[in-house]
């Protein structure tokens, strides 16, 4: 029985991860969350061992994917290998720093992160042309439509740099994150930021899992049940992604993360 949960928990995580660029944390981390609570067979589920777990699957998540979106052309690697610059360091961090943080602070301070991003993602923006523009402009073509934005390499070192820290702090793989920042900040669309998002995750995931495998936060006997779920999930996910409408994402994305988030701040206050 808990196999058959495990498979199905990593297929729905992959699949709206993959979908909105989120990696599957903010889905696979709350429901293991609830059955460490409620449930003997998933006594093991502690929060070091999920986020090792989440990480895990979200490398498969991610390649899966990945590979979706790259027969499509809708990766931009350039803005991608930029933003995992401060990635990569501060998911190491993050990941130390995971060790130090108990079960209800987790679901308290995780609920927390969710709910304060979906806020900002509520901002309105206008779209930027290339006479507003004023330097590192980058133009991209996706399905016979061009598109224009910039990203400057301090600003995105330091926003990569926290959500690196966040990512190997709460397993939730950067997307959560930096998929609203990317629309927000630097007004890259959002069929493209998610695509580059899960391009970014596989890479950040591969480092932070790395120092949960060496702090020992890997739950080898159980992790494996999740990883075909996870890549059927990744390559549905983006294929559906490609079917869906800008504005259709990201109000999946705000809905998800006010859910996801509000339960979780209720669970660590009780």
């Amino acid at each position: 029985m808990v196999y058959i949960i495990c498979v199905f928990i990593g297929l729905l995580t992959a699949f709206v991860g993959s979908l909105i660029g989120l990696g599957g944390g903010v889905i696979l981390i709350p429901c293991l969350l609830f059955l460490y609570h409620y449930t003997e067979g998933f006594a093991w589920a502690t929060p070091q061992t999920i986020v090792g777990i989440s990480l895990m699957v979200m490398v498969v998540t991610a390649l899966a994917s990945s590979i979706s979106y790259f027969k499509k052309g809708r990766i931009d690697y350039k803005t991608g290998l930029l933003f995992l610059v401060g990635s990569i360091p501060g998911g190491i961090v993050g990941s130390w720093l995971n060790q130090y943080i108990g079960a209800d602070n987790f679901s308290f301070y995780f609920g927390l992160l969710m709910v304060v991003l979906s806020l900002l993602f509520l901002v309105k923006r206008k779209p930027k042309s290339p006479d507003n523009l004023r330097k590192h402009v980058r133009t991209f073509w996706v399905d016979g439509h061009v598109y224009h934005y910039s990203v400057s390499f301090w600003a995105a070192f330091v926003l990569s740099l926290i959500v690196g820290i966040l990512s190997g702090l709460f397993g939730i793989g950067g997307g959560s994150i930096m998929v609203p920042a990317m629309i927000l900040l630097f007004g890259i669309p959002a069929h493209i930021a998610t695509a580059t998002s899960m391009f970014m995750i596989f890479f950040i995931s591969i480092i932070t899992v790395s120092s949960h495998i060496y702090l020992g936060h890997i739950a080898w006997d159980y992790v494996f049940y999740f990883i075909p779920g996870a890549w059927i999930g990744g390559v549905i996910g983006a294929k559906t992604n490609q079917l869906l409408k800008g504005n259709t994402l990201e109000w999946i994305l705000r809905i998800l993360l006010v859910m996801i988030g509000i339960r979780l701040i209720v669970e660590g206050l009780t």
